[in-house]
């Protein structure tokens, strides 16, 4: 799919979307409590979906009606392999859950997924006693278990998602365990994982992310669970208000645990006007945008639309923690930087940061996604006050976490042309 927008300004109101974050979290816990669960408000993104399907594969029955979804859950493997899509969670937290049967289970998926690192979880599974053997670190992996508790040294500095998986497994083993964690980034990715866990009846004693201790011998319990907004898809919508003209985002939580959260006070440090009034989010430019300084450790999600922020703010702007951008859906640093810089942006790639040199008006031209979701939102956003039209190429993209991306834009008064 092609994508054009116009130079244009916002105004109106949109209600956020679902977490594809919090939708496959409860997916997982749906699936692991012997009995009904409903999940409500639920995400319809290409990720979300694919856990269902392997929630499916593990033995769980799955119905949708409307905005809700049943799942009766029961550990019971039906397939011998599982497809994650392009989910990096989604394996990361199913080749944990897989990891508790005795039958050998295949994890593979599709696109930018089979590129991503997954050592850490062969590694892992075997330290805890599962036959585990991936393609040379990469997907696919074959996973055979089950696993025992105890405890596990584990490197959290290039993602926390297989802690999360873990986090799902090890209540259910008769023994005790405790995770040693070094280097935790996204420490709110663990407190959101926590947060589904306790909902569906799990307790987890985390102290200060470098030891968690996780108690054997749990049950879990079926719930109705309402699926989180989502910050990450909403970090866009606010970044287009801040460019382009007031707009608000209704229905979401302001007390959630998510990181991406973080956006509300970046947007401030940059001069938009930001205000929250109960359930909604009212942004619109201020007089004047400026350059900022962030680090992303935390909400590595965050960096797309932040260079999209960048880009129009006088100046340079630094984005920190950047080396974590290289394991995503594409090489992050390097696709905005080559994709910004045919919109005449300017982008300087350091060790772990970004300097992002902004300016009052990005240029117009053709880009691609990369197949690369949030790269598509980011140009899409940057392109909302741009000198003319920009054409986004492979914007179907934007299916992954956010299907309804530019129907929303369209609903702010941005004006989307799209071509097959």
């Amino acid at each position: 799919m092609i994508a054009r927008i116009y130079p244009s300004d916002s105004s109106g109101s949109v209600v956020s979307q679902a977490s594809k974050s919090s939708m496959q979290r409860a997916v997982a816990a749906a699936l692991l409590s012997n009995g009904l669960s409903v999940l409500s408000n639920v995400s319809d993104s290409a990720d979300s979906l694919s856990a269902l399907k392997m929630a499916e594969c593990l033995g769980a029955s799955v119905e949708r009606t409307g905005d809700k979804v049943n799942i009766r859950g029961g550990l019971d493997p039906v397939c011998r392999e599982l497809n994650c899509g392009e989910s990096g969670l989604g394996v990361r937290l199913f080749s944990a859950i897989a990891s508790l049967c005795d039958k050998e289970i295949t994890i593979s998926g599709s696109g930018s997924v089979m590129k991503r690192p997954m050592a850490m979880i062969e590694k892992s599974l075997k330290e805890l006693g599962a036959e585990a053997d991936s393609a040379r670190g990469f997907l696919p992996i074959k996973i055979k278990g089950p696993i025992h508790g105890g405890k596990l040294k584990i490197d959290g500095s290039f993602s926390s998602q297989f802690i999360s998986g873990l986090l799902f497994a090890l209540p259910l083993l008769e023994e005790d365990s405790i995770l040693l964690i070094d280097s935790l980034k996204s420490k709110p990715y663990i407190d959101l994982t926590i947060s589904v866990l306790e909902s569906f009846g799990i307790s987890i004693d985390k102290h200060d992310y470098r030891e968690i201790y996780i108690r054997g011998r749990q049950v879990y319990k079926p719930a109705c669970y309402r699926v989180e907004e989502d910050w990450s898809g909403i970090s866009f919508l606010a970044i287009l208000g801040a460019i382009s003209g007031r707009i608000s985002v209704k229905g979401l939580s302001l007390n959630s645990v998510q990181s991406d959260k973080v956006i509300v006070d970046v947007l401030r440090k940059a001069g938009a006007v930001v205000e929250t009034v109960k359930n909604e989010l009212i942004i619109a430019p201020g007089k004047l945008l400026k350059p900022f300084e962030f680090d992303i450790s935390d909400c590595p999600d965050l960096a797309p639309p932040l260079t999209a922020l960048a880009a129009y703010c006088n100046g340079k702007s630094v984005l920190r923690g950047t080396s974590r951008l290289a394991g995503k859906e594409s090489n992050r640093s390097e696709t905005l930087k080559l994709e910004f810089a045919r919109l005449g942006v300017n982008i300087d790639i350091q060790n772990d940061s970004m300097e992002i040199f902004g300016k009052s008006r990005v240029g117009s031209g053709e880009v691609d996604s990369h197949d690369d979701h949030r790269i598509a939102m980011a140009l899409a956003i940057a392109a909302v006050k741009a000198e003319g039209p920009v054409t986004i190429n492979n914007a179907e993209a934007i299916n992954k976490s956010y299907p309804g991306f530019f129907n929303d834009m369209v609903k702010l008064g941005i004006k989307v042309e799209l071509f097959n």
